[in-house]
């Protein structure tokens, strides 16, 4: 078996460790070309991801010429405890005020957990005109846990 075999990680595996995470790298194609890569946190939603941004960002305007990004989460402090998941996805941007809530609401909870829920709706109720959902489905998975090759290269 090769290397890269070994330390491919199963559907299951992928999903545990995108819930296990808070941070994702997002990039998308700027209007010269290059990658623009930004930082988000996020929610696991089906095989992807999903996650709520302001209107106006870079990232929106790059994603409404070309709604595909790729997305990266990784963790680790050496070689033998990398461990990642990247993602080739179609973006869906969501401008529909009631679903735009409910990712922020997703979100919301994921991260700020024990607020009260009438408080969490009144907030994110309040930021949500300014925000779109980005929904991520991938289209093509690569990953990769270094710890399952027991500390050898």
């Amino acid at each position: 078996m090769s290397r890269r075999e070994q330390i491919r990680m199963s559907p299951g595996e992928v999903s545990s460790y995108l819930a296990g995470q808070r941070v994702i790298n997002v990039a998308t194609l700027g209007p010269n070309g290059r990658p623009h890569l930004a930082p988000l946190w996020y929610f696991p939603r089906g095989e992807g991801v999903a996650t709520w941004t302001y209107g106006k960002s870079q990232k929106v305007a790059n994603l409404r010429r070309d709604p595909h990004a790729t997305v990266l989460v990784e963790s680790g402090d050496s070689y033998e405890e990398l461990r990642g998941v990247s993602m080739e996805c179609d973006v869906e941007l969501v401008t529909d005020p009631a679903a735009v809530t409910e990712l922020g609401l997703g979100l919301t909870r994921r991260y700020t957990p024990g607020v009260d829920e009438d408080t969490l709706a009144e907030v994110v109720s309040a930021q949500a005109p300014k925000r779109i959902g980005l929904v991520f489905t991938p289209t093509r998975i690569v990953s990769w846990d270094h710890s399952k090759l027991g500390g050898t290269y």
